[in-house]
């Protein structure tokens, strides 16, 4: 009962301290790799959970960290950032997603390839769109605008047939194919509706 008493008489000077640095920002995402990211004055930086910055807010838009990397927007770019804030990229992207199994989406010019964590382009702009890899395959389109999945070397696994395509999760894809909802496999086989 005593501890319970310290405890009801510390915890809201407790909370308040843990959330005071909070107060600070526009808005505060939760914390990915250690890294929140923040937003201040309209510009987005990334704090530890204390609320040390650790990159200050100077960037115009950018993603959650994820395996280490995060993507920043700066004068319309987007480029690489690992978790000390160390650019891993040159500002040269028109869109940028995370990173998943090691590699990231990006696009220049309307065409999507995926780089590696050195910022080396790995699977070439050969893609009219892109998602995130998932389970060592990603879904992307053709210049038809037809979706499918390619492996780690951009070769085609599931040829380019359905409307969109989502990410693989427990060895199944959500697909749409004219305006009916599938659900596949990796070998592109229906495993229900």
């Amino acid at each position: 009962m005593k501890n319970l008493l310290l405890l009801t008489m510390f915890l809201p000077s407790l909370l308040g301290n843990a959330q005071k640095w909070e107060k600070k920002y526009e808005s505060v995402d939760n914390c990915v790799c250690g890294l929140s990211k923040v937003k201040l004055d309209g510009k987005v930086g990334y704090v530890d959970k204390k609320g040390v910055e650790m990159i200050k807010p100077q960037y115009d838009d950018g993603l959650t960290f994820n395996e280490g990397y995060t993507a920043v927007k700066e004068n319309g770019k987007w480029f690489y950032l690992d978790s000390t804030g160390k650019p891993i990229t040159e500002p040269i992207f028109d869109d940028a997603y995370n990173f998943s199994d090691g590699l990231a989406a990006v696009s220049q010019q309307n065409h999507f390839g995926f780089i590696n964590t050195s910022g080396q382009v790995v699977i070439p702009f050969n893609f009219a769109n892109a998602n995130s890899f998932s389970e060592g395959l990603a879904a992307a389109s053709n210049a038809k605008g037809l979706w499918g999945y390619i492996d780690k070397t951009g070769k085609w696994i599931i040829n380019p047939m359905y409307s969109f395509a989502n990410a693989f999760e427990n060895g199944e894809a959500r697909v749409m194919k004219v305006d009916k909802i599938l659900y596949i496999d990796k070998d592109n086989k229906v495993v229900h509706e």
